[in-house]
């Protein structure tokens, strides 16, 4: 079993259903546990500002799966949802990102873990930290908790009152 920290976001329809569909999907896949959610936050847009607030939230699973079926998989949930890709850093229905696979370093077939912009964005190190602060990344070699202390992105992210409908609802 294989520790997978991921990153969700949505900005747009209903973020907070696209959200809760992501993870119902998620925790369908036969080899997967969801161990724990960080709450949900809002967020600014990076990259391109003229769009509407992101909610964002971590992911904590346990996987019998390999990292390229995974992948695979949160890829697949991506386009069931609706998810379409017509420009970079634009507005997303749902956005699954594999930010950790157990301590694994990978770079292939598109495929890259750790993610490459986790120490530049405080809207995945923020939700990430409140699951996993001690978790140390196997590139950097210093934890998430220290990734957040020195990362540049002085961006908005705000806690939600989300985060208690998610968990009322069992999320």
């Amino acid at each position: 079993m294989a520790r997978a920290l991921f990153g969700l976001g949505s900005n747009v329809g209903d973020r907070l259903g696209f959200l809760q569909a992501a993870i119902s999907e998620l925790e369908r896949i036969g080899g997967i546990t969801l161990s724990r959610t960080s709450s949900v936050y809002e967020t600014e847009p990076v990259g391109k500002k003229d769009q509407r607030d992101f909610l964002n939230m971590a992911l904590e699973l346990e996987c019998e799966l390999d990292v390229t079926a995974l992948h695979s998989k949160c890829k697949k949930i991506e386009r069931q949802l609706g998810r379409s890709r017509t420009e970079r850093w634009g507005p997303r229905e749902i956005d699954i990102d594999l930010l950790y696979y157990g301590d694994a370093i990978i770079s292939r077939n598109g495929l890259t873990v750790p993610h490459p912009e986790i120490i530049n964005r405080r809207f995945v190190l923020i939700p990430l930290a409140e699951l996993a602060g001690t978790f140390i990344d196997p590139v950097r070699q210093r934890s998430i908790a220290g990734l957040l202390e020195s990362c540049p992105d002085t961006s908005r992210v705000t806690k939600t009152a989300f985060s208690t409908h998610l968990h009322s609802l069992g999320v």
